[in-house]
């Protein structure tokens, strides 16, 4: 069987659908073709793993006409595909399974996309109402809907050789005089919007603290390319030689990143991409939400706990604040997610997330 997989546009979306590109290569084995669509340096992020043959970049608002719509249909045509699973659930990417001849297109309803796929799956109803499902669990069923056994719900990343050396470098330049204190990564960047949030001053604010219980820690403040300012920010507000960002580094490629987390004794994180690095590699993570549901982020991460605010608006799944207090965000309280992290870096029980669930903040 030769398997085009389309993959997710955003991180944390691609990070939940490894377990079904894991489940995939098991079923149809290793002799079997599988090669993924993905949005340009995406192939970084899956880099070392062993699932996929090949990973053809897409994006259809690129400015290299070969990563756009018509030369990628032509090179999947070309290659000749038996079955494409359409993980996203867009028009764009239904319309290119087709445009690629691809026979047999499996993906969920949705997008007025039902025309273009061969097998349409729709999400279930629970208490009369459509529940919802992330990556993790959508991706896993587009796999049981081809014959193949589903598998752990558990996502997987690898790094490079290179990644590990150049974070190595990166910590030494950081930290030249601390070398042996628990690595704590913050992140709170995302592409989604500002209403992920929690802030510069509350971040600087839990990293104080933290210091104060663990004065041998190291705090790394993690960044995209975007993100540099709101990085420094954090780090200039506290001014401690134990807290440095990544925000002057020349270079940020995913490999950086996965290195970084993978090495975390905790990560503190919005409910942004980076935080399923932490995920695919089981590190003990402090996840805060406000405008999202959580069900949307769900894989099997047991050592995730998740901080939100039971609030009548949310969650809205919006942007930006629709009602301009950002609540959700500005409420959860430095001292909470200062307990939790304590107890996760002394190895103390903590509360467990259950799926789609959340250790909740009053």
């Amino acid at each position: 069987m030769d398997v085009l997989v389309i993959l997710p546009r955003w991180v944390g979306d691609l990070v939940m659908s490894t377990p079904m590109l894991r489940a995939l290569r098991a079923g149809v084995g290793p002799s079997a073709r599988i090669v993924g669509v993905a949005k340009p340096h995406f192939a970084e992020i899956l880099a070392g793993t062993p699932w996929l043959d090949d990973v053809v970049p897409f994006d259809r608002r690129s400015r290299d006409p070969r990563r756009r719509f018509l030369a990628v249909a032509r090179e999947l045509r070309r290659r000749r595909f038996e079955t494409a699973l359409v993980v996203p659930n867009s028009l764009s990417t239904a319309a290119l399974a087709l445009a690629a001849g691809v026979p047999r297109r499996v993906g969920f309803a949705g997008h007025w996309r039902r025309a273009l796929l061969t097998d349409v799956l729709e999400v279930p109803s629970v208490g009369g109402r459509r529940d919802v499902w992330s990556p993790t669990r959508t991706g896993m069923a587009l796999v049981e809907r081809i014959g193949l056994p589903a598998g752990p719900l558990t996502p997987e990343l690898a790094t490079l050789p290179e990644d590990e050396r150049l974070c190595d470098d990166v910590l030494a330049r950081l930290f030249p005089d601390r070398r042996g204190g628990a690595l704590v990564v913050f992140n709170d960047n995302g592409a989604f919007g500002p209403a992920k949030s929690w802030g510069g001053e509350k971040f600087a604010a839990l990293a104080r603290l933290l210091l104060e219980h663990h004065p041998e820690a190291r705090v790394v403040v993690h960044c995209g390319p975007g993100d540099r300012d709101d990085a420094r920010a954090i780090a200039s507000r506290v001014g401690h030689p134990a807290v440095r960002s990544l925000a002057d580094e020349p270079n940020l490629p995913f490999g950086l990143s996965k290195a970084l987390v993978r090495r975390a004794a905790v990560m503190v994180t919005s409910d942004s991409g980076p935080r399923h690095f932490a995920a695919a590699f089981g590190v003990p993570t402090v996840c805060l939400l406000g405008p999202m549901d959580p069900r949307l982020g769900w894989s099997d991460h047991p050592a995730l706990r998740e901080m939100r605010l039971d609030l009548p608006c949310a969650p809205c799944g919006k942007r930006t604040c629709p009602l301009g207090h950002h609540d959700c965000m500005r409420l959860l309280a430095v001292d909470d997610v200062g307990r939790m992290i304590l107890s996760l870096l002394s190895g103390a029980a903590a509360p467990q997330a259950a799926p789609g669930g959340s250790s909740r903040v009053a």
